[in-house]
């Protein structure tokens, strides 16, 4: 799941659609892996994999959006790119629920950096992922 680089997203907020939710759409030209991070009541929690073809888009939490923070990371399954950041969660290779972000290699999970998403307190917003870049930081 994990890919080399790190690649170009775009934040769009969508106030005024109907139906509130977080999307994540991918707008390459090739499938990408997704995960998220957020805050339940005070504990962190990662949860992924969604997969999503070229052009497809996806609704990762659905309905009105609880915060303001959220957390991103995926990567291009040809192992092209990632798109990732500075805050370091717990991921795994298969489905998975973690709760708690400490630890992550002694608790046998990987440590990848996610991107935030400030989404300015709107209750619904869609992050498009562009082609991966194989230069920078990426998460900025």
């Amino acid at each position: 799941m994990i890919g080399i680089g790190a690649a170009g997203f775009v934040w769009l907020g969508a106030p005024g659609e109907a139906r509130a939710d977080l999307r994540v759409c991918n707008k390459t030209e090739g499938s990408v892996s997704i995960a998220i991070g957020y805050n339940d009541s005070g504990e962190w929690v990662t949860e992924g994999w969604w997969e999503l073809g070229k052009a497809d888009c996806q609704t990762i939490i659905p309905g009105d959006l609880q915060a303001r923070y959220y957390y991103i990371y995926a990567a291009d399954n040809e192992k092209i790119g990632e798109w990732s950041g500075k805050a370091y969660m717990c991921v795994r290779q298969k489905k998975f629920t973690i709760r708690g972000i400490e630890n992550c290699v002694a608790r046998g999970y990987e440590r990848v950096g996610f991107f935030e998403i400030d989404t300015n307190e709107q209750s619904s917003w869609t992050v498009q992922l562009t082609e991966p870049i194989q230069q920078g930081t990426g998460g900025q």
